[in-house]
């Protein structure tokens, strides 16, 4: 009966692909930032595989909140485990740190809000410190990380989703030697229905601060993306590479009816094409 019982079980994991053994932890990430007289630390989700370390480790950036009206949203962390165990179960270890403000992270979320913290804010100064804010805390996470004995330091890349996907860029271009990869999933960091286009000159700026990366990025974008239209996501693209960048830009057709922001959880969608970029 027992045989029959652990039989039954090992054809269920089968068909769910669910059994993949992955070691998930939360650990509290100290940063340089002091805010009303306290230390802040950062929440980061931490994913291992099955085995010894050290581990090829991919940093992945949450995005936004979608316009920034919800505070309520501002407490969930991102930290999906269908993603995380994509990446494990080629060997990787996946990290998801959470930004200042955001999921049980210390300090204030703020990412470029208007002056009465209605939602994030179109004015491209705003915006823009906003992004410089980011990025310090993911400075703050990545050199945390650098130091974790499971990490292979040689073999790290970036990626991220929307907000997180422009950070990965630009990050990697300010830290030029630290990332063997860079994977962009549909980002950007305002959407491009941002009166008078001011979108352009938020995007475009801030995604050429990764041009200084000198290996090829991945950039992954759905049709019908209700924050960036491929038409704008090509332009931000093109003015990239024109900035010295190296990169590729894939586009997917989602099933009808399904936001192409929302492509990150498209796995086998993308997957063939992050599966053969992670390998080289």
């Amino acid at each position: 009966m027992k045989k029959l019982i652990l039989l039954a079980a090992a054809l269920l994991c089968f068909a769910t692909a669910s059994c993949w053994a992955q070691e998930r932890s939360t650990v509290r990430v100290p940063t340089p930032f002091v805010e009303s007289g306290a230390p802040v630390t950062l929440e980061m989700v931490i994913y291992k595989p099955e085995g010894a370390g050290p581990f090829p480790t991919v940093v992945f950036n949450h995005g936004s909140t979608g316009i920034g009206n919800d505070p309520k949203l501002f407490k969930h962390t991102y930290a999906p485990e269908r993603l995380a165990r994509w990446f494990t179960q080629r060997g990787w270890l996946v990290a998801f740190p959470q930004r200042r403000g955001r999921g049980q992270s210390d300090g204030l979320y703020d990412e470029g809000f208007t002056p009465k913290r209605e939602h994030y804010s179109c004015d491209s100064a705003l915006s823009l410190a906003g992004f410089d804010h980011a990025l310090a805390d993911v400075d703050a996470a990545v050199e945390w990380l650098r130091k974790d004995s499971d990490v292979d330091t040689k073999r790290m890349a970036i990626a991220g989703h929307s907000r997180g996907g422009i950070l990965a860029v630009a990050y990697a271009g300010t830290r030029p030697d630290l990332f063997q990869g860079v994977i962009n999933f549909v980002g950007g960091w305002m959407g491009d229905k941002c009166p008078g286009n001011t979108a352009d000159a938020i995007n475009p700026v801030s995604f050429r601060r990764g041009a200084a990366f000198p290996r090829q990025t991945l950039w992954l974008y759905g049709e019908n993306d209700s924050f960036y239209a491929l038409s704008h996501s090509r332009k931000n693209f093109e003015s990239f590479i024109a900035a010295g960048g190296k990169g590729s830009f894939s586009t997917y057709a989602l099933e009808s009816g399904i936001n192409g922001h929302q492509l990150v959880v498209q796995q086998e969608l993308w997957g063939p094409t992050v599966e053969t970029y992670l390998a080289k």
